[in-house]
């Protein structure tokens, strides 16, 4: 049936799942299924996976979808869907030419009057000595000096306009490259449609699904709280950046950590059995090629040859002249091409794609290679995949070398059953060739079934979008969801057009709880920082992003969120709380010990001042450091209230010997936190010369 005469249904993108790399889009059409309940919906991408479209019904109409395929139509654009900015941009071009144009043949003047000089006749050796007209030299000199201040003056005016022109065609460039992709980029429209069969009548809506490369997106949060409640705010963003080739306009959308790509089809697990050696069983995919392959062309091949264009017929031979036209006879047949040689195919990279089961009335097609997956049955035999090609009978022999290595031995043959690749058994991926191929592959499936050409390009450029450079503090889903996948969905509906630069979507808010504390290790430095406890009572975890932090109504800063699982807590840092303020004194005392007095006694005694400036009570935790030792003969005395820590609070993981105070400071209030410790070294253990003090 001719594709005009088929029903067009027009689609509307109605939600889309953006996934860590790459989307899944869905697409609504409406309509009663016509008399042959054959169908054209259009308004599909020209960077889509046709192997990812599926179809469905919606709704309980009675009526399934058989089939579904994707074609590839071209036709001229019309005078309503030319892009203004791209003719803005041919303009621009053409008028820099022109002018470029009008500045050389201006430069190229310029140098012929430059290169004017005075050329006196020639003069006879018997002729007198003439005298030089110096009037007609000063004429020349004032001529030339004239033209030159008005050809560089009209010069400079067309360098004006020429770097005026540049900066325009430069702008109006950069907001093509920024633009829209959805667009056609050529007077030629290329549309992508998905040919529908349904079985039933009346009106039903159907759904299409396909993924689409290009687009991606890392975490953003906004939080807000008071310093006097213990919990607050906090907003999930997305930045998303796609250029599928469509404008995604008031779509639902959702988010998700998973890769598209990776695939889901069930390894096998092999079994080792001990004792006497079995065969090894047949893949259980194999089938031997049908009886009578070879003959199943014949029919084909009698035809003769496919007559060729004009445009690619054979030269003559040299020296051979070309043989006068015949008016009015019987035109002779073409010369016959010679088939070509087999060439062993080469198996496009794989990429796989999530598998999900089949609703009842969803039909999907044949998948490509992008989103290959589990395998049913497979027909013909498999290519072997570096076999040497033998010689031709006729080619004499290779001369012996003396002086080159024996050659290799020949391979041991294979005997039993055939050991397909994994890309022969990836029956999702394998594609019938036809009587037009080589004869070693008609009839055969081979992994090799290529895009569309005009899908290539404009994959090709969808996945630039990976390049993007990513936002401040930002990080990719995959690295900070670890081995669980998570999956988030957008309150509202959205605008993200497809050009390539980042877009920022709310998702929706996350209650948290939050408390504030100071932490200081003043051993280190002796400055006291503020940081916020968060707590996730949910059941989603919060990936690792920037995080905008208002306290009070009033912006504070960007920080970095860590990774929150569900239920976790985490520590992240506002920054030098100047409020609050420390200092640290510490003493060595060195004596000796024991009867002999054998035994050397360092006292370490620490002094710290806590000072509390700000308007509100504080909680400040002071960290401090106690050497450990592994030999049994030194002993470590500890003479303070500090405590051991926990890692109650995120995974902080203290080193080993970390003492830890916790004071509550009120407003205006101060502290004094004393400690110590004495370490006791025998003196066969102690370093002569060593400074024990630091």
């Amino acid at each position: 049936m001719k594709s005009e005469e088929t029903p067009r249904w027009a689609s509307a993108l109605d939600a889309v799942v953006v996934y860590a790399q790459g989307a899944l889009c869905s697409r609504r059409a409406r309509g009663s299924v016509p008399p042959q309940g054959r169908l054209r919906v259009t308004g599909l991408p020209r960077s889509m996976d046709p192997g990812s479209l599926r179809a469905r019904v919606v709704g309980d109409s009675g009526a399934r979808v058989t089939e579904v395929r994707v074609e590839v139509d071209a036709e001229p654009s019309g005078t309503d869907s030319s892009d203004r900015l791209r003719q803005e941009v041919e303009r621009l071009r053409d008028a820099y030419d022109a002018v470029q144009e009008r500045r050389d043949r201006l430069l190229a003047r310029i140098t012929e009057i430059t290169e004017l000089r005075p050329v006196p006749p020639p003069r006879k050796r018997e002729d007198p000595h003439r005298r030089t007209p110096a009037e007609a030299w000063l004429t020349l000199a004032d001529f030339v000096e004239e033209r030159l201040t008005t050809l560089h003056g009209r010069l400079a005016g067309l360098e004006e306009e020429l770097r005026h022109v540049e900066h325009e065609l430069a702008v109006a460039a950069d907001r093509l490259a920024r633009g829209s992709t959805d667009a056609p980029s050529a007077h030629v429209e290329t549309t992508v449609c998905a040919v529908l069969t349904l079985d039933g009548a009346g009106e039903v809506e159907l759904e299409l699904e396909y993924g689409v490369p290009g687009a991606l997106w890392v975490p953003a949060y906004r939080l807000a709280y008071r310093q006097s409640a213990d919990s607050g705010s906090l907003v999930l963003r997305a930045s998303i950046a796609q250029r599928t080739g469509e404008d995604w306009t008031g779509v639902r959308i959702a988010l998700a950590t998973a890769d598209l790509r990776r695939r889901t089809d069930l390894p096998k697990l092999r079994s080792l059995r001990i004792g006497r050696r079995q065969p090894v069983p047949a893949p259980s995919g194999w089938r031997e090629p049908p009886t009578g392959l070879a003959d199943l062309f014949t029919g084909y091949d009698a035809a003769g040859p496919r007559p060729q264009p004009r445009s690619h017929a054979a030269p003559a031979a040299v020296g051979a002249a070309p043989a006068p036209p015949v008016v009015g006879g019987p035109v002779p047949p073409p010369l016959p091409v010679p088939p070509p040689l087999p060439v062993p195919p080469t198996a496009p990279p794989y990429s796989g794609a999530p598998a999900r089961p089949a609703d009842p009335g969803s039909t999907r097609m044949p998948p490509t290679p992008a989103f290959a997956q589990a395998p049913p049955q497979q027909l013909g035999r498999p290519r072997t995949g570096g076999a040497p090609v033998p010689a031709p009978a006729s080619m004499p022999p290779a001369p012996a070398n003396p002086t080159a290595p024996p050659p290799p031995a020949p391979p041991t043959p294979v005997t039993g059953p055939p050991r397909p690749t994994n890309d022969e058994l990836d029956y999702a991926a394998l594609h019938l060739s036809g009587p037009d191929e080589p004869a070693g592959r008609r009839g055969r499936l081979f992994p090799d079934a290529p895009f569309h050409p005009v899908m290539v390009e404009h994959r090709r450029r969808a996945e630039a979008v990976a390049s993007l450079p990513l936002p401040g503090h930002a990080v990719r889903p995959r690295e900070s969801a670890g081995s669980f996948d998570h999956r988030y969905d957008a309150v509202a509906r959205a605008d993200i057009p497809s050009d390539g630069t980042w877009h920022t979507v709310t998702i929706g808010e996350i209650p948290v709880g939050l408390r504030t504390e100071y932490l200081c290790v003043p051993s280190v430095e002796q400055r006291v920082y503020g940081t916020l406890v968060l707590s996730n009572a949910t059941d989603q975890a919060l990936l690792a992003g920037p995080v905008e932090v208002t306290v009070d109504d009033d912006f504070l800063l960007t920080a970095a969120l860590p990774t929150l699982a569900p239920g976790g807590v985490r520590r992240m840092g506002l920054g030098p709380a100047e409020g609050v303020q420390v200092t640290r004194r510490a003493h060595l005392n060195e004596s000796t010990a024991g009867l002999r007095n054998n035994i050397t006694v360092l006292d370490h005694r620490v002094q710290v001042d806590l000072a509390n400036r700000l308007a509100r009570t504080v909680c400040v935790e002071v960290r401090e450091q106690v050497p450990v030792t592994s030999d049994p003969d030194v002993r470590i005395d500890e003479r303070a209230d500090w405590t051991v820590p926990d890692d109650a609070v995120g995974p902080d993981h203290h080193t080993p010997g970390t003492r830890v105070w916790r004071v509550n400071l009120s407003p205006g209030g101060t502290a004094v936190l004393h400690g110590g410790y004495e370490i006791r070294i025998p003196a066969a253990k102690a370093l002569v010369g060593g400074n024990r003090r630091s």
